[in-house]
């Protein structure tokens, strides 16, 4: 099993290179699942029920959220309605949506679990991902998974670390999202778990963390308070291949892919 984890779209420019690259890199790199992380594909944060369409028709299987995943509030039926379109289960309170889904291939079942950090993340209101982890595990192991991904959307690399860790053997492949830098440290730890901090972000290549670089800039070195916009321009994609034994669940291999649209032309 070849699954291609997708780093963070950032609004309708993340989207329309989704579009452009995912369906070719599919093919090329012979992948059968796609899991996406798309709680900033709509223009000013958040995911709309087009946005979500577009990644789909796209080809993704499964949308992963995180802080930003219920800003609009638009797409709480969607979120409610699809099976695939997810948000961080350890979210505080009743809240539409879910953090878990099961995608049936028929010869595989595969669980893929969305968990949110609880340290220094703006705008969240997690509950403890150690123990939502164990919860959602279990039920995964109930329901016949032999696969179980995971998304932690989280700030801070501690915690990515720790909780990778803490899931090594549990699950079989454990990415982290949410700072839109791919980290270099993809490995697959010592007991089969495929690792990796951060996958990146698919957006503009020429900006901060996807937004216009001058906004950023001008908010840090005086203070203000500009709206952000997100840049222009060619993208970067960012994502990660986590090849896995149908049989153990564990992890064969792991690739990281930053392909930047500026070199395809």
């Amino acid at each position: 099993m070849r699954i291609l984890a997708v780093g963070d779209v950032c609004g309708q420019i993340g989207c329309d290179a989704v579009r452009r690259i995912l369906p070719k890199l599919k093919k090329q790199k012979n992948i059968d699942t796609v899991i996406i992380n798309a709680e900033n594909s709509a223009d000013g944060n958040g995911v709309t029920v087009h946005s979500a369409n577009e990644l789909f028709l796209s080809g993704a299987d499964v949308l992963t959220g995180g802080n930003h995943s219920l800003r609009r509030r638009e797409v709480y039926g969607f979120l409610d309605e699809s099976p695939f379109l997810l948000r961080p289960h350890n979210f505080s309170g009743e809240l539409p949506g879910k953090g878990y889904c099961i995608l049936d291939c028929g010869y595989l079942k595969i669980a893929v679990i969305n968990l949110a950090g609880t340290v220094y993340l703006e705008k969240s209101e997690a509950g403890n991902p150690f123990k939502a982890a164990d919860e959602l595990i279990k039920r995964a192991e109930e329901d016949g998974a032999k696969v179980i991904i995971a998304d932690f959307h989280a700030e801070a690399t501690s915690e990515k670390r720790a909780l990778g860790i803490y899931l090594d053997s549990r699950v079989s492949a454990f990415f982290g999202t949410h700072t839109h830098v791919q980290t270099s440290d993809s490995v697959i730890l010592k007991n089969g778990t495929a690792y990796i901090t951060d996958i990146g972000m698919v957006g503009p290549e020429d900006s901060v963390l996807g937004v216009e670089s001058s906004i950023i800039i001008n908010r840090l070195k005086d203070g203000d308070q500009s709206k952000f916009r997100l840049a222009e321009g060619p993208c970067i994609f960012n994502a990660c291949i986590f090849e896995i034994d149908n049989c153990t669940g564990k992890a064969l291999s792991i690739e990281r892919i930053s392909i930047t649209e500026r070199e395809l032309h």
